[in-house]
């Protein structure tokens, strides 16, 4: 019956869990906070609904395991190895003066040496799960404080190593001289670095292998293999679980099956992260917080008002601005997850009391639940701080940090597969410096293009968080082109639903296709079997000596038919779809003039666009400046961009003259 209670308690966790995250999604509250809540309440200190609190901590355990693991394969490695050292030095300088700073107040108030750095080293840790998942909510991980608070978090986390290196000297329960520590921390940092070493060439090996066979139960298996594993090995030369999980995942995100491995496991860290919030919750005893209120509240202002001072006071010192450095102090105030793990650590050596300890966890869970609410607010506090009388190399700061993280595309185009159309797709759009990235499922094709230099990554692009991870919401233009029919009736659905403005171009084989796909949201279908009847015409004209220019007049006249006939499937997705509902044969195109045009150094009012050709030149794009509305006396130059709206047969009247005469 055992199992049945843990079960149960399974059970009662989600579903609360189900609820929570309904209420706070229309309240805009992190649903973190809910989970912490969720926990005191069902803990055996108010409720006691939850019995099995043991085997739901082993849960949350993997939780955070998963959790670091996600955390690294959003990372790069080169990356975090280039990162400026100046935002290392951030993290060093907050690490140490927050302990420095604790560890007097602690031994002012009668701690000895041992427990005041203890206390000093639970204060310093910040939570990396809630500040990283809220910024990634926000949207500002890649932001100036989101780089800096992420440089933070990660020395923190890296600096665990030594701290539990510590603990049986602070404990006075070991042996162990200063000199043997030493040489621990370094025959662990030593095998840390010959791990990641050895697991970049064996890794993506391996991975290559089992993507061959197309499997992915496999691959799964193969990426949690990777992330437990690694977690194993480190904890025998006394690192934490967590620390070996983020060096899988950044062994895995310097391969090209990061994108997929992330979409693989998110899941299971979604899962198993409410048990890690809901167990910390499960911990905290409500009896002993109420026979200690002033001395919780009290706790909570000292950590968050230290916490804040610390971690603002840093970024200011090395010459970043007031307000990065205002939000980055807020962003790192409150107590982390690695904190409950030392803390208990610290019951065993007898570096905390039992009373004590309950009111670091009450204090510890309350900052949790106020960081969302606090970093919500950050920005408004920053700008308050700006107003203040500070010096100018104060409020604007000294140093400009040079950007060397990933760089984060826009206005980029999607492809799908990268068969014959993809690739032609691609060499165009890398030939006309558009961004663009390629998502692939073959592992021979994406290992040998990525060694020519190809944006090309393994990834199932029917899954969401794959497209999200190639920055689909900043993307203008998604182009499927695979043949599988199901696959592109799922990614023209997901696409269309996570970016509704996104313009969308499948590829299908036939035209029966051509309807659903128009529904699910493409903007633009292209069938083969269309296409493929156009060139057979064409050849057979050709064999027949009938002039080219007829020849193209036929296929002009085919594909218009064509499109009029698709333009009649109702597509709320088209662009301008009042325009095209009143004025089915109105297009808008984009010719470049070409050096030699007949154009080139008139001015409008000469060319007469509207009055001899039957178009209206809405815009040109000269270099990186647009003119919008010229005058009649704007001259054309060449290589201009001029945007056209008439209709087709116009508009390709005026585009033959753009060309220079030879070209004709």
């Amino acid at each position: 019956m055992a199992e049945l209670g843990f079960l149960r308690d399974f059970v009662l966790i989600f579903g609360v869990a189900i609820g929570i995250t309904f209420l706070f999604y229309h309240l805009r509250i992190a649903p973190i906070v809910g989970y912490l809540i969720a926990g005191v309440l069902l803990g055996p200190s108010v409720l006691g609904v939850a019995k099995d609190v043991a085997s739901i901590e082993v849960l949350a355990e993997i939780g955070v395991i998963l959790l670091l693991f996600l955390i690294g394969v959003e990372f790069s490695l080169n990356q975090l190895l280039r990162m400026n050292r100046k935002m290392f030095m951030v993290g060093f300088l907050q690490v140490f003066l927050t302990t420095g700073i604790v560890t007097v107040i602690a031994i002012g108030f009668g701690a000895s040496l041992p427990q005041g750095l203890f206390v000093g080293f639970l204060v310093t840790m910040s939570s990396t799960v809630i500040v990283m998942k809220v910024l990634s909510d926000r949207g500002e991980t890649d932001s100036p404080h989101g780089r800096l608070t992420t440089a933070i978090l990660i020395f923190q986390d890296l600096s665990i190593v030594a701290i539990v290196l510590l603990m049986p000297v602070l404990g006075g329960k070991s042996g162990f001289s200063f000199f043997e520590v030493v040489l621990k921390v370094i025959f662990a940092l030593t095998f840390v670095v010959t791990v990641i070493v050895v697991s970049r060439y064996l890794v993506p090996l391996m991975l290559y292998r089992v993507v061959q066979t197309h499997n992915r139960e496999l691959f799964l298996l193969s990426i949690v293999l990777i992330c437990f594993g690694t977690a194993y090995l480190t904890s025998l030369v006394g690192l934490s679980l967590a620390i070996g999980a983020f060096l899988a995942g950044l062994i895995i995100s310097e391969s090209e099956y990061g994108h997929q491995a992330f979409s693989e496991m998110l899941p299971l860290k979604d899962i198993f992260s409410i048990l890690f919030f809901v167990s910390i919750g499960m911990l905290l005893d409500v009896g002993s917080v109420l026979r200690n209120p002033m001395v919780i509240i009290l706790a909570v202002m000292g950590i968050l008002i230290i916490k804040f001072m610390v971690g603002a006071l840093v970024p200011a010192l090395l010459g970043y601005p007031a307000r990065i450095s205002v939000i980055v102090g807020v962003a790192i105030a409150q107590i982390g997850e690695f904190s409950f793990v030392l803390s208990r650590e610290g019951l065993i050596y007898d570096l905390i009391s039992t009373d004590d300890y309950q009111v670091f966890l009450a204090s510890a869970i309350i900052t949790m639940v106020f960081t969302p609410f606090m970093i919500q607010g950050s920005k408004r506090f920053s700008d308050v701080t700006e107003k203040l009388p500070l010096p100018r190399e104060v409020r604007l700061g000294r140093f400009h940090e040079e950007i060397i993280e990933k760089e984060y595309l826009k206005n980029h185009v999607i492809v799908v597969g990268f068969g014959l159309n993809g690739k032609n797709v691609s060499k165009v759009l890398d030939a006309s410096r558009i961004p663009y990235i390629v998502l692939e499922l073959n592992p021979e094709t994406v290992r040998f293009e990525k060694k020519r230099g190809i944006p090309i990554f393994y990834g199932d692009a029917s899954r969401e968080s794959v497209l999200t991870h190639v920055n689909l919401k900043t993307a203008r233009t998604v182009v499927i082109a695979i043949s599988d029919a199901s696959a592109t009736r799922r990614i023209v659905e997901l696409t269309r639903r996570l970016n509704p403005s996104v313009y969308i171009i499948a590829r299908t084989r036939y035209t029966n296709e051509i309807d659903p796909l128009y529904s699910l949201g493409a903007n633009d279908v292209i069938p083969e079997e269309f296409e493929t009847s156009i060139e057979i015409l064409s050849r057979v004209l050709h064999r027949y000596f009938i002039p080219v220019n007829e020849i193209e007049k036929h296929i002009m006249e085919i594909r218009k038919d064509g499109y009029e006939m698709l333009r009649n499937v109702k597509n709320k997705y088209v662009l301008f779809p009042e325009l095209k509902q009143h004025l089915p044969d109105t297009e808008i195109e984009t010719v470049r003039i070409k050096s030699g045009s007949p154009l080139e150094g008139k001015t409008l009012a000469e060319v007469g666009f509207r009055y001899k050709f039957g178009v209206t030149l809405l815009a040109i794009q000269r270099g990186k400046e647009t003119i919008q509305n010229p005058s009649g006396n704007t001259q054309l130059l060449s290589e201009d961009i001029v945007i056209l709206i008439g209709t087709r047969g116009n508009i390709a009247a005026i585009s033959a003259m753009m060309l220079p005469p030879e070209s004709q």
